[in-house]
């Protein structure tokens, strides 16, 4: 990925780009903590999806008029600016779906089905978000393979020793978020990868929390799959893509039936398309791929570095504030964590909590944040989770410690 050299980010410059951010929310400033859950847009992506519709709406690939060619260009302009975010070798590895869950779906019903049998196992961690379980607990029941779990400590850090004792022959494919939803913790993804390969395993990462606070290089992490959603980081809903390795992903049969992922269909046999097109069936989202195109220009424009050192000193602000009231439990204390803080207040159900805080104006998200495994594993059904991003400011910070006051002095 290419960026900028490292600039000390100031906010209230970044928030003039938001415009959503102006608003008042119950008559209160709104203060958006709930990025984790989805980040807001900035104007440059608000017009590229307006520029498309208004402009060139066409579809992608099938036309040889203006507009077609025009939202051809934006379309797979934007694939290769993913690839370059990604640092991706070929822009054919890079496949546009819905978002993670699609791509992890995906893999899970493309490239397990073909090699996944009974007998074998797939390795997940307890840090993971319902999207990287679920399509897993489907294949290993239609396989008859069994699905194992690598714990977690109690700061929210994988267990490593447990994760190498997990690994067996037995092991076709760990799954493993990059960066966790609900506690902010990033895992040893190098490492992770490394000790999988050793193991003959492919490595799929949920990258959903990741594109946004940390750099992200595919080719480094040497990750077999790597899964992600445009509207984490900055972009529209309803688009994201996965990258597989070029080897991996020709191997694959397709995902889906229908337009654009094959070249030829008779009624005795039907030959599917080269990469990516063989995994993107039907009409894309091409106005979103290229708002997606246009978010992470925006973001590179500033440098992720510069992102991840402001939000960093965000979360260390916000933890140390927390820390200061004894009513506070914080779950998740991983070193090097994004800026997510998930905490409880004694006596408090997370939820009403919550209910006063928008009250207030501060979106919170509160409950399991699905991931509802992992809040088992602590023994409690859900926190209040307060997910910062680059917008954010440390005064809105200390406006959530007076709101979390306020909470406190209506409940107890």
């Amino acid at each position: 990925m290419i960026e900028k050299q490292m600039q000390v980010i100031d906010p209230m410059v970044i928030r003039r780009d938001f415009p959503i951010l102006s608003q008042k929310v119950n008559n209160r400033p709104l203060v958006y903590f709930d990025n984790a859950a989805t980040t807001q847009k900035p104007q440059v992506v608000i017009d590229a999806i307006a520029d498309y519709y208004s402009g060139y709406n066409s579809n992608v690939h099938r036309g040889v008029h203006a507009l077609s060619m025009k939202a051809t260009l934006g379309f797979e302009g934007a694939r290769e600016t993913i690839r370059r975010f990604i640092n991706a070798r070929y822009t054919h590895e890079v496949i546009y779906t819905r978002g993670t869950t699609e791509s992890i779906n995906l893999v899970a019903s493309s490239w397990g089905r073909k090699n996944i049998r009974k007998g074998d196992e797939v390795l997940i961690t307890e840090l993971e978000h319902h999207s990287n379980i679920v399509p897993w607990q489907l294949l290993c029941e239609e396989k008859e393979a069994k699905l194992r779990v690598v714990p977690i400590l109690e700061d929210g850090s994988l267990d490593m020793d447990a994760f190498r004792r997990l690994l067996t022959d037995r092991t076709k494919l760990f799954c493993v978020t990059h960066v966790s939803n609900s506690l902010g913790t990033i895992t040893p993804l190098k490492e992770l990868v490394s000790l999988a390969h050793q193991n003959n395993t492919l490595v799929l990462v949920d990258g959903a929390q990741a594109m946004s606070h940390i750099r992200i290089d595919v080719q480094d992490l040497d990750c077999d799959f790597y899964a992600f959603s445009a509207h984490k980081v900055y972009g529209p809903m309803g688009i994201g893509g996965l990258y597989g390795k070029e080897a991996i992903l020709d191997a694959m049969p397709p995902y889906q039936g229908g337009g654009e992922m094959i070249k030829t269909v008779t009624y005795d046999k039907t030959e599917y398309n080269e990469l990516p097109f063989k995994f993107e069936a039907g009409t894309p989202n091409a106005g979103g791929a290229i708002a997606f195109g246009a978010a992470l220009d925006y973001i590179s424009g500033i440098g992720i570095s510069a992102i991840a050192a402001y939000e960093s000193e965000l979360c260390a602000y916000a933890t140390k504030r927390l820390m200061e009231k004894s009513s506070i439990r914080i779950i998740g204390n991983s070193p090097g964590k994004t800026s997510v803080v998930s905490f409880l207040i004694d006596r408090i159900h997370p939820y009403d909590a919550g209910t006063i805080l928008d009250q207030l104006g501060i979106a919170v998200r509160t409950g399991n944040h699905c991931t509802q495994p992992l809040m088992d594993r602590y023994g409690i059904h859900g926190t209040i989770r307060a997910s910062m991003a680059f917008y954010n400011t440390k005064d809105e910070i200390d406006a959530l410690i007076a709101g979390i006051n306020k909470v406190e002095e209506l409940f107890l």
